[in-house]
């Protein structure tokens, strides 16, 4: 499948708008840099590297970048100051490219792949976590997945309550117990219940204390170590959700997440609307981690599988 087949007009467009504000910031901050200006300099690159930090593309990311771009401007001898969107492009293309892995198409699972796909959805209350795990259901199920979800955030009444009106919104069916009842008990019923409905697809949703390190780390080894007993050939994929328009502080998120669990996808969520985008950029490079997902408006068709070339062209426009 080719990639413009794969990415559709509708998506790049939703990318595109989602973008906007991103782009328009970090275009006429270039601007300004190169105004005047010939090649690409010390200045220049200077600017540049002020404009990628304040863009929250994070200090040892666009440290990075810069070196890529000396070493080309090296290399090639005479770079102008035209080319200079062109370098960004391809050097941050290959620079997420590092970390990216393909083991879903689309919504769809691969071939082979182990049933049901388990996955764990992490991440502190306000990021978008149901509703993104709302929209998961409804994409898998779109792309002709049966789907179940478990409600294993259990500390809190209204995470259950929300989820039960997302898994009615989009149909799909919810598998929970009281307020107060042990997660690890909540995964393990789902997953049960997927096994025996020969279910596709098993998204849990998980509480995100980081003000309790331990336990978060303890009740996710829980959580994994039960649904090992019931599907016993693959792991959980663990997803974490961070939200896009608190920018660096998404970032520090992400860190302390990664230093109680093995996070092993990132969804980021409310690009649309905000500045902030260049910091998908660092989270990606920082945490060596793939970002599977980003969110670009309140529509259910609006959480889109992450492509690096694409979201690169549209920040630079071309």
């Amino acid at each position: 499948m080719g990639f413009f087949d794969f990415f559709k007009k509708k998506d790049k467009e939703t990318l595109d708008n989602g973008l906007d504000k991103t782009k328009q910031s970090i275009f006429s901050k270039i601007a300004h840099a190169v105004a005047g200006r010939s090649t690409i300099d010390d200045d220049v690159l200077d600017n540049l590297e002020e404009i990628l930090v304040t863009s929250d593309v994070g200090v040892e990311t666009t440290l990075r970048i810069i070196e890529r771009i000396q070493d080309r401007v090296a290399k090639d001898k005479y770079v102008g100051t035209d080319e200079l969107n062109e370098l960004l492009r391809q050097e941050i293309t290959a620079l997420l490219a590092e970390n990216q892995r393909e083991e879903l198409d689309g919504f769809s699972l691969r071939q082979g792949m182990k049933r049901p796909y388990v996955m764990l959805v992490v991440g502190v209350n306000g990021v978008g976590k149901t509703t993104t795990i709302g929209k998961l259901a409804y994409q898998f199920k779109k792309a002709g997945n049966k789907v179940i979800l478990g409600a294993a955030d259990t500390f809190r009444a209204a995470a259950i309550d929300q989820l039960q009106i997302w898994g009615d919104r989009v149909g799909v069916p919810v598998v929970r117990q009281q307020m107060g009842s042990d997660p690890a008990s909540v995964a393990f019923d789902a997953v049960s219940h997927a096994v025996k409905e020969n279910a596709d697809v098993v998204i849990i949703d998980t509480a995100g204390r980081l003000h309790n390190k331990v336990g978060l780390m303890n009740e996710l080894g829980k959580i994994r170590k039960v649904i090992s007993k019931v599907v016993t050939d693959s792991e959980p994929e663990v997803l974490l959700v961070l939200d896009g328009s608190t920018g660096q502080n998404a970032f520090e998120q992400a860190k302390q997440f990664a230093a109680v669990t093995d996070v092993t996808a990132l969804a980021i969520t409310k690009l649309d609307g905000t500045a902030k985008g260049g910091v998908v950029i660092g989270i990606s490079d920082q945490l060596r981690t793939p970002v599977r997902y980003i969110g670009l408006g309140e529509g259910l068709d609006d959480l889109q599988i992450f492509n690096n070339r694409a979201f690169v062209d549209s920040l630079f426009g071309k």
